[in-house]
């Protein structure tokens, strides 16, 4: 640039910009620092902070095509390194750092990202037992989500095919790996509830890397299988991976295999209680018997001797029979008397009967009319008479107090 030439400030921050997009040492730099005054615009997803370290500080921003590839949620203090280059921002002559990747400094973004969630998911009560729903006891139908080919499937299977072969298998094959795994699992869910197709679910993939299981640990997957009429078992990778989708499930099994023994009983077991408790009620019921047939020798025995006591209580029930009969016979008499006399009285003030004498109910859509301030000229009437009713509409209102005509 002229030194003698006068330039403006655009000018000049257009060139002092070109002059540090040209320099490849200010490319591909990764910076370490502490996050400070942190934003994510809610509408551009992009995000601002500053990248501080205990002496010098710059401004940084983060678009939203990178930021939305963070596997974490940046924070306030929060030691980073960023990948970027350095830029001056031509408008406010700002010289600043654009980040396109970024990494907790000294911990994994997955570990970070997966405690970030399980804390957020924790504070609104997701994880509480309280909220928690019993598996059922004998499902005629179990549900399982996953890969349709996966050898974890095949697992449940067996363990079913040979556990408990009365239940009926359901199948969602979703993917449960890679971009959109955990759309068309948390699809699965929401499809097996929308359909009522089963009473107990599973949901779950065999082992792998933290990566491979990832899709277990997605917030929205969370949410579908917290909010879940059907009970859900989640069982990923093995004993010692846990995701999630762990901790918000109704029951946790730690590999798909043992998520089939949760979701079904023992059919041995079953028959061993319903054998068992055959011969009990077997037992009771002969005890019961030999109980009552010495019962009914007592009684036989007893009734012998007292041949005669019973014969007079025959008697004597007998007079006593005869005696309640004309009672209630006397009662009946009396009661059909005041019945009729009521049946008259009713049908003396019948409505019927009243209209049959001449006289008329009117009422307008309303309700009844007893005055005329209840009506409007032009309003439509129903007059009830004995034999049908009468529509008809006010043409003008007359009161008998004052003998002139009243406005509706």
């Amino acid at each position: 640039m002229n030194r003698s030439a006068v330039v403006c400030v655009s000018q000049l921050n257009r060139y002092v910009k070109a002059m540090l997009d040209s320099d490849s040492a200010l490319d591909g730099l990764m910076v370490r620092g502490e996050i400070s005054n942190f934003l994510c615009h809610y509408k551009s997803g992009h995000m601002y902070f500053t990248l501080k370290d205990e002496t010098a500080a710059i401004k940084t921003v983060m678009f939203r095509g990178h930021a939305s590839q963070l596997r974490f949620r940046p924070e306030n203090g929060m030691s980073v390194i960023v990948s970027g280059s350095v830029s001056l921002y031509e408008r406010d002559g700002s010289y600043q750092f654009y980040a396109t990747d970024m990494q907790p400094d000294g911990i994994g973004a997955l570990h970070l990202a997966f405690e970030q969630l399980k804390e957020k998911l924790a504070r609104e009560g997701l994880f509480d037992e309280g909220r928690k729903r019993p598996l059922p006891r004998y499902p005629e139908r179990i549900g399982v989500v996953t890969s349709e080919g996966a050898a974890a499937f095949q697992d449940i299977l067996n363990i079913l095919s040979r556990r408990y072969p009365l239940a009926t298998v359901v199948l969602y094959p979703a993917q449960v790996q890679g971009e959109g795994a955990a759309k068309t699992i948390a699809d699965g869910v929401r499809a097996l509830n929308a359909a009522h197709a089963c009473d107990v679910m599973i949901v779950g993939r065999g082992g792998g890397s933290a990566e491979d299981l990832w899709a277990f640990n997605d917030e929205a997957l969370a949410r579908v299988i917290a909010s879940s009429e059907i009970p859900v078992i989640s069982a990923v990778g093995h004993e010692v991976d846990f995701t999630i989708a762990d901790f918000v499930a109704d029951r946790r099994a730690p590999t798909p295999s043992a998520a089939a023994e949760l979701a079904a009983p023992n059919i041995a077991d079953v028959q061993y209680y319903l054998s068992d408790l055959l011969e009990r009620c077997a037992a009771q019921t002969q005890g019961r018997v030999a109980s009552m047939q010495l019962r009914m020798r007592a009684i036989q025995a007893g009734m012998a001797a007292s041949e005669s006591v019973l014969q007079s209580m025959k008697q004597r029930v007998k007079t006593l029979g005869l005696a309640v009969q004309a009672a209630v016979e006397r009662r009946l008499s009396g009661a059909c008397e005041q019945v009729r006399y009521l049946s008259a009285l009713a049908e003396e003030r019948s409505p019927m009967r009243i209209l049959s004498r001449g006289y008329s109910l009117t009422s307008s859509k309303r309700g009844p009319v007893s005055s005329v301030d209840q009506v409007r000229v032009g309003e439509l009437l129903f007059s009830r008479l004995a034999d049908g009713e009468i529509i008809s509409q006010v043409i003008e209102t007359r009161g008998v107090e004052h003998g002139k005509d009243n406005d509706a």
